[in-house]
């Protein structure tokens, strides 16, 4: 008579097989929150760049700064592509551009919650938010 042999996981194997993809899963989350972190505030960065160049356009047609985003041709408040962050510009004379996070954004970048730009080129608040 012919044994028949039916292979299965014991539970031990299946336990092991958890515990390790526990462990992989509570070292690459972190990474991966980091990494949507930091794209999100490229958004911001790409923003707030696209609304200093349309106040340095602005001011060459007009010797002013614009004072509201709606003179840019921009929605007030104007708001990236994906709602992460809220953009202002305020100033005639010069101006600082603050991109504000909003959403999840705020509560995932508490390094760079504003992201700023003056008409000088100083940008806050600090390196790391312009990586």
């Amino acid at each position: 008579m012919k044994k028949v042999f039916f292979g299965g996981f014991t539970l031990i194997e299946l336990m092991i097989t958890v515990a390790i993809v526990a462990i992989l899963a509570s070292i690459a989350y972190p990474s991966y929150i980091e990494y949507v972190t930091r794209s999100g505030r490229s958004e911001g960065v790409s923003a707030v760049m696209r609304v200093a160049n349309l106040q340095e356009q602005f001011y060459m047609d007009n010797r002013s700064f614009a004072e509201d985003m709606t003179k840019l041709g921009l929605s007030e408040p104007f708001l990236t592509e994906n709602g992460y962050y809220s953009v202002d510009s305020v100033g005639t004379t010069s101006y600082t551009i603050t991109a504000t996070a909003a959403g999840s954004q705020a509560s995932r970048d508490t390094n760079c919650k504003k992201i700023t730009l003056t008409s000088i080129g100083v940008k806050g608040p600090s390196e790391e938010c312009w990586k």
